[in-house]
């Protein structure tokens, strides 16, 4: 999903991208990632490989860390190897959501999940296998290109006509086309570290659920819940909207401007 955006948008400014996927990279074998490395030459990698599977991640420690840990080691070791920037796309997940304020880039991270341990090894593996780094956490992405909750929400909505969303969890829904260009231009200068990118703006996923049929035209019930209530598996934080404490960063629009974004390409894709 972001990484078909990031393609864009670098095509977008001229630059020549190599787009790799899964099926011809697997990044959790260091050789063959440094082999393709050596071949391409690249000035700049963005790791947007990931294992995303939050719940599946509880009973998959093992298969998490080896992408999201072993293979952002792989990945930055391998761009350093060459002399080139590594970019790797992180998550709000790498907080306990006990904050009653955005999280800045200064906050400790306590993932509660293993899919935020696994990410937070990651961010890691990245900062010490490769200086030239540039860590982005962002926060609930969608975009046309993937499974994401926009999507859902209006599949069920025409489907059953109402959707059950918890209330107790906020955060800023962030879309892929803003966070693609924003990575974009952070590879045009050496604002090395850690950068907090997500929207402007905050909601719960509830609050976030009535936009997206208001904005979509669709007529749709939306009943709240806890997380408690809702019963997944792996336990997320109850806040982890995100801020940039930089000045030297790259700001994002309000989420209801990417999502009004996303439903345009959404109905042009259709």
């Amino acid at each position: 999903m972001l990484g078909s955006d990031v393609v864009r948008a670098a095509r977008f400014v001229n630059h020549e991208v190599v787009p790799v996927g899964h099926q011809e990279l697997e990044i959790t074998d260091a050789e063959a990632v440094r082999r393709l490395f050596e071949s391409e030459q690249p000035q700049a990698v963005v790791n947007c490989a990931a294992y995303t599977d939050v719940d599946g991640a509880e009973d998959d420690l093992e298969g998490a860390m080896a992408v999201n840990g072993d293979g952002a080691r792989n990945v930055a070791a391998a761009a350093q190897a060459v002399g080139a920037q590594v970019v790797y796309p992180s998550t709000d997940y790498v907080f306990d959501g006990s904050k009653s304020e955005p999280y800045l880039e200064t906050d400790e991270p306590r993932p509660l999940s293993v899919y935020g341990q696994t990410k937070l090894a990651g961010e890691h593996e990245t900062i010490t296998s490769n200086p030239a780094h540039y860590v982005v956490r962002s926060s609930w992405t969608f975009g046309v290109n993937g499974r994401n909750f926009v999507d859902t929400m209006l599949m069920l909505g025409a489907d059953h006509g109402e959707v059950l969303v918890v209330r107790d969890q906020v955060g800023s829904p962030t879309w892929t086309g803003h966070l693609s260009d924003a990575i974009v231009r952070l590879l045009d200068g050496e604002a090395y570290g850690i950068h907090h990118i997500a929207s402007d703006g905050e909601c719960s996923w509830y609050e976030f659920a009535i936009a997206i049929f208001e904005q979509a035209g669709v007529d749709s019930r939306v009943l709240s819940c806890t997380t408690d209530e809702f019963g997944r598996r792996a336990p997320r934080p109850s806040y982890s909207v995100l801020r940039s404490a930089r000045d030297d960063t790259v700001f994002l629009p309000h989420w209801r401007e990417g999502l009004a974004s996303y439903l345009a390409e959404r109905a042009l894709a259709a």
